[in-house]
């Protein structure tokens, strides 16, 4: 209300000084004193009326405001579609964030990450706005990205066996050319690659591609010396 008395006043006061100011400029007939008194006065007019029209859309907000639910209320029902609580839902966030470190630092094995991240799928949490992009689409890229390295296994030499014959074996690289791998990976027991020794426990790292596409260019290019 004293806002809408100060606006008049102030919207008087211009007008007064607009037409003092537009009469000091010639001197004016009484014709047209009038006509410009009768302008400004519909001027005056329309701005109440634009003044009326916005103290109407101010009420219609504030009843609109009146009538909404605070965000902690949208937030509880939010929750409540999902048959969960605040403390449940910080419980899930804390899961997430857990395993989803665990995936970006490789924390093996892959295929117990997975079962992890199956698990938050099915809670009906994860289908919460804040959760279903980076539990149903950014985390399965992660780990479907996550490339494990196979073990480093262990073999035991027996009666027979050279480093040719064991990097031959199916089990390892099916690739006798690829021998120096596992020379190098047990040079603390080998000093001669032709000389092993039965019951030495030597240690068969995975190939890298890099590795697997080297050893199988040699052997594909392996020309064995004419019997003579």
């Amino acid at each position: 209300m004293k806002l809408t008395k100060y606006i008049l006043s102030l919207l008087s006061l211009v007008l007064l000084l607009s037409v003092v100011s537009f009469a000091q400029e010639r001197e004016m007939t009484e014709e047209e004193w009038q006509a410009e008194m009768t302008r400004l006065g519909e001027k005056k007019t329309s701005l109440l009326n634009e003044i009326d029209a916005l103290k109407s859309d101010i009420d219609n907000l504030n009843a609109q405001k009146s009538g909404l639910q605070s965000p902690d209320e949208c937030i509880d029902e939010l929750y409540a579609l999902v048959g969960a609580t605040r403390e449940d839902v910080d419980n899930f966030r804390n899961a997430v964030n857990e395993l989803d470190g665990k995936i970006r630092r490789k924390e093996g094995p892959k295929k117990d990450r997975q079962a992890d991240l199956d698990a938050l799928k099915m809670n009906k949490i994860s289908a919460l706005p804040e959760f279903f992009q980076k539990v149903h689409v950014q985390m399965q890229k992660a780990l479907d990205a996550w490339v494990e390295k196979p073990d480093v296994i262990s073999y035991k030499v027996v009666r027979g066996d050279h480093l040719w014959g064991i990097a031959k074996k199916k089990e390892h690289y099916g690739n006798a050319f690829a021998w120096p791998i596992i020379y190098k990976a047990n040079r603390d027991q080998i000093k001669n690659p032709d000389l092993i020794y039965p019951d030495q426990v030597f240690k068969v790292p995975p190939l890298s591609e890099e590795e697997k596409s080297k050893y199988a260019k040699l052997r594909k290019n392996y020309k064995p010396a004419p019997v003579q």
